[in-house]
């Protein structure tokens, strides 16, 4: 489990602009949110991520959130996700190990027999890492659905921010 106000554990994989995403390198005006998904088979993921996700990249900046989402899927799963799903200007990245998604609190799932599902893969979960590199947030499910709204998050920092509202869960 993450610890609130701890610092975040280690956090990198490759991103499909060919770049590497590495979260010690973060420099948000307020913080950066990580969206854990399920990867190519996902269609509750594709929606999140092309009705929810990337239309509200601009007002999630405006309240200096930058945002990046990463699955465990390998390079040719996520490409072809790059060729048939809407990621706009969200920064997606890839190869996220077991290891990093069981520190980072994430449910862990395995293929369903006659699926399309990768042999392992992670459940989704959405982290709020702060500038400073601590841990805000975390929502993580068992189950691909039942995910926090943009709109619900958009507001929330819009509080946090306004207010110098603390972390939660800290007792």
């Amino acid at each position: 489990m993450l610890r609130i106000n701890a610092p975040a554990p280690a956090l990198g994989f490759p991103l499909l602009s060919g770049d590497r995403f590495n979260l010690t390198g973060e420099t948000p005006e307020n913080f950066t949110l990580v969206i854990f998904y399920r990867g190519l088979h996902c269609p509750i993921c594709r929606k999140q991520i092309e009705t929810d996700v990337v239309p509200n990249l601009k007002a999630l900046a405006e309240k200096g959130v930058d945002v990046v989402a990463v699955s465990m899927d390998e390079e040719e799963r996520a490409r072809k996700q790059e060729a048939e799903w809407n990621f706009g200007d969200l920064r997606v990245g890839y190869a996220l190990t077991e290891a990093t998604a069981r520190e980072w609190g994430l449910y862990i799932s395995s293929a369903r027999n006659g699926s399309t599902e990768p042999e392992i893969f992670c459940e989704p979960g959405m982290t709020l890492v702060r500038a400073d590199g601590s841990v805000f947030a975390h929502w993580q499910q068992s189950v691909p659905f039942a995910r926090p709204g943009m709109g619900d998050l958009i507001s929330g920092v819009g509080f946090i921010v306004d207010n110098d509202y603390p972390a939660r869960g800290t007792a």
